[in-house]
């Protein structure tokens, strides 16, 4: 928002318009492909079969019924996948999330998978396998996971980020902390200091479309992969390294996906789909039910907060403290990395100090969910922000107002902020007619900020600019929310001709070079950036071919509207 005057006074053409959207059509009429819908002939159905218990050793499977069942063409369990226990720790974990080796470390936990003709003899077979657990203690609650005594989810698990190393391992798998100054003399200055505590639960991303997947892997070792997913290229990679295969032999092509939120930035079942077919030599279908995904996949942490404000009687904050501990499911993340790094950044505070825990309790991986980790940061700072605000008699928006973060401040978590927009989006708020108009019965008026980063990553476009004056752009980057029409638009504005000139594609990982996720917020920023540095190059390229042919200097050649021309003459157009 500090920065949004230039780009008023821009006049756009094809950006801000609101055109119809190029995969609008395919979607409301059934066309658009998902994830269930790809098909493969001879393929095969897979099913997985699942821990009932929250946390068991699996002492044996017995799997030899299934594999004689008529119809039955392949089933594995974790010694048909790679030992990585001595290569890489996120990998191992990545694996064993797929499919549970020694122990189920929670309900849902993948133990085995068959691959038959058809779902009636892979449910058949499902059963006929016989798992022999021995029910261990679990944990499912951050606190109570911390506790002296409670049952230790993974036994190789030490806490990074300590020093010295512990000798034992635990279940805080991570301690992060960032801050500045001196928040214990700030408190001492304070004529008023809040403590708070909160707790949030694990919640799904609720996506409509389960995830579904086909894999075909060829006696050549050679592979394909269509899945839903937010990021084919990772998923490529990632399934590559898990399965023992060379990354330019497997090829992933990304369907329509029908909602992610984050929560399809994660391998699930895929490596399970190519091991399948890897054994039958046949291509393999896996698609979750509603029950599989909520058991299997990964939520947001559930948390458990505590945070510490002290302020002045003038509404100046002196110190800020939050201890952040947030739930990982049965596998190690970073994220009470990210509620540390966001809780305070929306304030300029001189001292300030926030440790994250990432724990491990017996629950399915967590997965992102849209600004993964710092809504729950939000919630307990800003709740108590509006406490001490009243405890110093001013109005919630002028408390926030004063403390809020400017071009100079050192945010909480390290960086010094440029220009940062939360103070004018605050004084704009003030001004807003809302905050005027009077309320009625039952009604109140509630504010909170909240911050979070712009991830950028490896993007990769391609403009081919065809002989009539089209535009094919061939991106990597998955549509989660209209992605080929934001970078459409971009490309008719660089380019200077009209969007409906402009198709987009989305491309499978052996047809361009690496893109990484549609995550982070990253989508429209990094692959628009890429888009334009694409199109500008375009020109550059068209402007150099028409200096040739013209035997003029290319200065003297000029692009505007989809024209390449002399300085002084026009000649053919894109917009013919």
């Amino acid at each position: 928002m500090a920065n949004d005057s230039k780009f008023r006074n821009r006049n756009f053409k094809s950006v801000g318009t609101r055109p119809p959207r190029p995969d609008g059509l395919d979607k409301v009429t059934g066309r658009a492909k998902y994830g269930a819908d790809t098909f493969a002939p001879g393929q095969l159905v897979g099913l997985v079969l699942r821990s009932p218990h929250a946390h068991a050793e699996i002492k044996r499977i017995d799997t030899s019924k299934a594999e004689k069942l008529n119809g039955v063409k392949a089933v594995i369990t974790s010694k048909d996948l790679p030992d990585l226990t001595d290569g890489d720790r996120d990998l191992y974990d990545t694996l064993e999330n797929c499919m549970a080796r020694e122990r189920a470390l929670y309900d849902g936990h993948a133990v085995a998978a068959v691959a038959a003709m058809d779902a009636s003899t892979a449910r058949k077979a499902l059963k006929l396998i016989r798992v022999t657990y021995k029910v261990l203690p679990h944990v499912t609650d951050v606190d109570e996971a911390i506790k002296p005594g409670a049952p230790i989810v993974q036994p190789r698990v030490y806490t990074r980020g300590v020093s010295p190393k512990p000798k034992s391992p635990s279940n805080v798998a991570r301690v992060s902390e960032f801050g500045h100054g001196d928040v214990e003399a700030g408190f001492k200055e304070a004529d008023v200091v809040i403590e708070k505590s909160y707790k949030t639960e694990q919640t799904h991303q609720g996506y409509i479309e389960p995830h579904a997947c086909l894999a075909s892997v060829g006696p050549d070792g050679h592979g394909e992969l269509w899945v839903t997913t937010q990021g084919h290229f990772i998923y490529r990679n990632t399934c590559a390294a898990l399965l023992g295969m060379d990354v330019a032999k497997l090829k992933v092509t990304s369907s329509e996906i029908g909602g992610g939120f984050g929560g399809k930035t994660h391998v699930w079942m895929e490596p399970l789909a190519l091991a399948l077919s890897r054994k039958s030599n046949r291509p393999v279908k896996l698609e979750m039910t509603r029950d599989e995904v909520f058991r299997s996949t990964g939520p947001t942490s559930s948390t458990s907060i505590d945070v510490k404000i002290g302020a002045k009687k003038n509404g100046q904050i002196t110190a800020a403290t939050a201890d952040l501990r947030y739930q990982d499911g049965a596998f190690p993340g970073t994220w009470a990395m990210l509620g540390a790094m966001t809780s305070y950044a929306c304030y300029d505070l001189k001292n300030v100090k926030t440790v994250g825990y990432d724990i491990l309790v017996n629950r399915p991986k967590v997965a992102a969910y849209r600004a993964p980790s710092a809504p729950m940061a939000a919630f307990a700072v800003e709740s108590t922000i509006d406490q001490v605000a009243v405890e110093v008699g001013m109005d919630p928006l002028d408390f926030r107002i004063k403390n809020a973060a400017k071009e100079g401040t050192k945010s909480s978590y390290g960086p010094t902020f440029g220009p940062i927009g939360i103070g004018p989006t605050l004084a704009a708020v003030k001004k807003h007619p809302h905050m005027r108009a009077k309320l009625g019965k039952n009604q109140g008026r509630g504010m909170a900020c909240g911050f979070w980063f712009n991830f950028g990553g490896e993007t990769c476009t391609d403009i081919n600019i065809g002989v009539d004056g089209t535009v094919t752009l061939t991106v990597g980057t998955v549509d989660v929310g209209g992605a080929r029409a934001s970078l459409s638009l971009i490309a008719a504005e660089e380019l200077g001709i009209p969007y409906e000139r402009v198709k987009c594609n989305i491309t499978d990982t052996g047809s361009l070079g690496h893109n990484d996720m549609t995550d982070g917020s990253r989508g429209t920023f990094s692959s628009g950036m890429s888009t334009i540095f694409a199109a500008r190059h375009a020109i550059e390229e068209l402007r150099q071919r028409a200096a040739d042919t013209w035997e003029i200097p290319v200065k003297d050649v000029v692009w505007a509207d989809g024209r390449q021309a002399p300085k002084a003459k026009s000649t053919k157009s894109l917009n013919r």
